[in-house]
């Protein structure tokens, strides 16, 4: 049996692919850039992203010393 993780990863690939094959690339791209929009604040909310340290991260600070 597949996990569960395995199968949400069959499933956006399955979104994309019919997403390009029946409207086109940009719609596809969009599609995709929305996805990962929607994953990160889905992490976010989750409390599994700290924005704080992705911030400074952009910023060129190290977390490390």
């Amino acid at each position: 049996m597949t996990s569960s993780a395995t199968r949400t990863g069959i499933l956006i690939g399955a979104v994309l692919a019919l997403t390009w094959i029946v409207i086109g690339f940009w719609a596809f791209f969009f599609v995709a850039i929305a996805m990962i929009v929607g994953a990160v604040i889905g992490r976010i909310i989750d409390g599994k992203l700290n924005v704080a340290g992705l911030v400074d991260a952009f910023r060129g600070k190290r977390s490390s010393s």
